[in-house]
């Protein structure tokens, strides 16, 4: 047992390492098909507001726990703060041609593909593609 133990902690340890290094290789990306500025902002109610960075309209209004849209931000932001980056720049949205979609800061570089974390977290995000107003909720998923 012990054995077992020390051989998943050496493959951490390992696969940190090469991430720390910058040893990961990253597979080439698919050209981004399209693109969209947005601003998140909490809510005095709890929610997450997406607003659209060109016409400043709310298009989205995440309510509830949403753990996966307020972890992925979490991350973000937190780059930013360790940087000494304000909220001025939106964050952006990008679907790219073989259908993925990541989530970019283009402040600091940092880019977080959605797809990576199963079709329930990317369909979150699919609908902050269209203009129309949503509303997710965690038991009722996101409506127009």
């Amino acid at each position: 047992m012990w054995v077992l133990v020390a051989l998943v902690c050496s493959a951490l340890v390992m696969i940190a390492t090469a991430r720390w290094a910058g040893w990961v290789h990253v597979g080439h990306d698919a050209p981004v098909a399209w693109s969209r500025a947005l601003h998140f902002q909490d809510h005095s109610s709890g929610a997450v507001l997406v607003i659209d960075a060109s016409t400043e309209q709310e298009i989205a209004r995440f309510e509830g726990e949403q753990g996966f849209v307020r972890g992925s931000l979490r991350a973000l932001v937190r780059e930013r703060k360790r940087r000494d980056l304000g909220p001025e720049q939106p964050f952006i949205l990008e679907g790219h041609a073989d259908g993925r979609l990541s989530l970019r800061d283009p402040t600091t570089q940092t880019r977080i593909p959605l797809d990576s974390f199963g079709p329930s977290q990317l369909a979150l995000f699919q609908p902050l593609r269209g203009t129309s107003v949503l509303t997710s909720s965690r038991s009722s998923g996101v409506t127009p």
